[in-house]
Protein backbone atom coordinates (compact mmCIF):
# COMPACT_ATOMS: atom_id res chain seq x y z
CA UNK A 1 0.00 0.00 0.00
CA UNK A 2 1.04 3.72 -0.88
CA UNK A 3 1.66 5.83 1.93
CA UNK A 4 -1.17 8.39 3.17
CA UNK A 5 -2.41 10.80 2.21
CA UNK A 6 -4.27 9.45 -1.13
CA UNK A 7 -6.26 11.44 -3.71
CA UNK A 8 -8.95 10.18 -5.60
CA UNK A 9 -10.14 12.64 -8.37
CA UNK A 10 -13.84 12.63 -9.96
CA UNK A 11 -15.76 15.05 -11.94
CA UNK A 12 -18.94 15.14 -13.79
CA UNK A 13 -20.74 16.86 -16.67
CA UNK A 14 -24.27 17.43 -17.61
CA UNK A 15 -26.83 19.83 -18.84
CA UNK A 16 -30.59 20.80 -18.21
CA UNK A 17 -31.50 17.61 -19.48
CA UNK A 18 -30.12 13.81 -19.83
CA UNK A 19 -27.55 11.86 -17.68
CA UNK A 20 -24.58 13.19 -16.03
CA UNK A 21 -21.28 11.84 -17.40
CA UNK A 22 -18.81 10.96 -14.75
CA UNK A 23 -15.42 10.57 -14.64
CA UNK A 24 -12.22 10.17 -13.29
CA UNK A 25 -8.50 9.98 -14.88
CA UNK A 26 -7.82 6.54 -16.69
CA UNK A 27 -11.52 5.30 -15.83
CA UNK A 28 -14.10 4.56 -18.31
CA UNK A 29 -17.15 7.15 -18.32
CA UNK A 30 -20.20 6.46 -16.64
CA UNK A 31 -23.43 7.43 -16.79
CA UNK A 32 -25.98 8.99 -14.16
CA UNK A 33 -29.17 10.13 -13.63
CA UNK A 34 -31.84 10.76 -11.03
CA UNK A 35 -33.53 7.37 -9.64
CA UNK A 36 -37.53 6.97 -9.52
CA UNK A 37 -37.65 8.30 -6.37
CA UNK A 38 -36.74 11.78 -7.30
CA UNK A 39 -38.56 11.66 -10.26
CA UNK A 40 -35.65 10.19 -12.66
CA UNK A 41 -35.84 7.91 -15.59
CA UNK A 42 -34.65 4.53 -13.83
CA UNK A 43 -31.80 2.48 -15.61
CA UNK A 44 -29.23 4.83 -14.82
CA UNK A 45 -26.86 4.45 -12.20
CA UNK A 46 -27.69 7.33 -9.96
CA UNK A 47 -25.66 9.19 -6.58
CA UNK A 48 -27.64 6.84 -4.08
CA UNK A 49 -26.83 4.14 -5.78
CA UNK A 50 -23.14 4.54 -6.40
CA UNK A 51 -22.72 5.05 -2.64
CA UNK A 52 -24.69 2.20 -1.51
CA UNK A 53 -22.58 0.17 -4.77
CA UNK A 54 -19.33 1.55 -3.03
CA UNK A 55 -20.47 0.28 0.33
CA UNK A 56 -20.82 -3.03 -0.83
CA UNK A 57 -17.76 -3.41 -2.99
CA UNK A 58 -15.19 -1.63 -0.64
CA UNK A 59 -16.41 -4.69 2.18
CA UNK A 60 -15.53 -6.99 -0.45
CA UNK A 61 -12.23 -5.71 -1.23
CA UNK A 62 -11.82 -4.98 2.78
CA UNK A 63 -12.68 -8.69 3.64
CA UNK A 64 -10.25 -9.59 0.69
CA UNK A 65 -7.41 -8.07 1.86
CA UNK A 66 -8.19 -8.95 5.66
CA UNK A 67 -8.77 -12.95 4.85
CA UNK A 68 -5.64 -12.84 2.61
CA UNK A 69 -3.96 -11.28 6.20
CA UNK A 70 -5.06 -14.07 8.01
CA UNK A 71 -4.47 -16.69 5.60
CA UNK A 72 -7.77 -17.86 5.68
CA UNK A 73 -9.00 -19.27 2.92
CA UNK A 74 -12.69 -19.06 1.10
CA UNK A 75 -15.03 -19.60 -2.45
CA UNK A 76 -16.77 -16.44 -2.92
CA UNK A 77 -18.58 -13.64 -0.99
CA UNK A 78 -21.60 -12.27 -2.34
CA UNK A 79 -22.61 -8.84 -0.87
CA UNK A 80 -25.60 -6.56 -1.11
CA UNK A 81 -26.35 -3.62 0.66
CA UNK A 82 -29.48 -1.36 1.43
CA UNK A 83 -29.44 2.15 2.65
CA UNK A 84 -32.31 4.01 4.05
CA UNK A 85 -32.50 7.32 2.77
CA UNK A 86 -34.55 9.76 5.11
CA UNK A 87 -35.78 13.20 5.53
CA UNK A 88 -34.56 14.84 8.52
CA UNK A 89 -34.28 18.18 9.85
CA UNK A 90 -31.75 19.22 8.54
CA UNK A 91 -32.85 17.75 5.02
CA UNK A 92 -32.11 14.13 2.98
CA UNK A 93 -29.66 12.02 4.05
CA UNK A 94 -29.07 7.84 4.90
CA UNK A 95 -30.26 6.95 8.18
CA UNK A 96 -28.93 3.24 8.26
CA UNK A 97 -26.99 0.65 5.75
CA UNK A 98 -27.63 -3.08 5.95
CA UNK A 99 -25.40 -4.75 4.49
CA UNK A 100 -25.84 -8.88 3.94
CA UNK A 101 -22.69 -11.15 3.08
CA UNK A 102 -22.77 -14.69 1.86
CA UNK A 103 -19.79 -16.35 2.57
CA UNK A 104 -18.50 -19.18 0.28
CA UNK A 105 -16.05 -21.62 2.30
CA UNK A 106 -14.20 -24.74 1.61
CA UNK A 107 -15.99 -27.82 3.72
CA UNK A 108 -14.45 -28.36 7.26
CA UNK A 109 -13.33 -23.92 7.51
CA UNK A 110 -13.78 -22.79 10.59
CA UNK A 111 -16.94 -20.89 10.21
CA UNK A 112 -16.47 -18.69 13.52
CA UNK A 113 -13.06 -17.04 12.26
CA UNK A 114 -14.76 -16.93 9.10
CA UNK A 115 -17.63 -14.83 11.25
CA UNK A 116 -14.91 -12.33 13.30
CA UNK A 117 -13.26 -11.61 9.87
CA UNK A 118 -16.02 -10.82 7.91
CA UNK A 119 -17.26 -8.32 10.95
CA UNK A 120 -13.67 -6.58 10.96
CA UNK A 121 -14.19 -6.41 7.32
CA UNK A 122 -17.50 -4.39 8.18
CA UNK A 123 -15.79 -2.67 11.02
CA UNK A 124 -12.91 -1.63 8.41
CA UNK A 125 -14.49 -0.43 5.00
CA UNK A 126 -13.35 2.92 4.82
CA UNK A 127 -16.14 3.90 2.59
CA UNK A 128 -18.65 2.87 5.71
CA UNK A 129 -16.49 4.34 8.08
CA UNK A 130 -16.57 7.53 5.99
CA UNK A 131 -20.62 7.68 5.92
CA UNK A 132 -23.22 8.79 8.71
CA UNK A 133 -26.15 6.51 9.35
CA UNK A 134 -26.55 3.43 11.52
CA UNK A 135 -24.99 -0.26 10.00
CA UNK A 136 -25.92 -3.79 10.48
CA UNK A 137 -24.39 -6.52 9.10
CA UNK A 138 -26.28 -10.21 8.60
CA UNK A 139 -23.52 -12.62 7.60
CA UNK A 140 -24.25 -16.64 6.22
CA UNK A 141 -21.20 -18.50 6.04
CA UNK A 142 -21.49 -21.62 4.02
CA UNK A 143 -19.90 -24.62 2.61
Amino acid sequence: MHPYPHHYQAGASGAADGAVQLTSPGLPTLASAPPPEFDGPGGAWSPETLLVAALADCFILTFRAIARASKYEWLGLECSVEGVLERGASGASFTRFSTKAKLRVPAGADVERAKVLLEKAEKGCLIANSVSGTRHLDSEITY
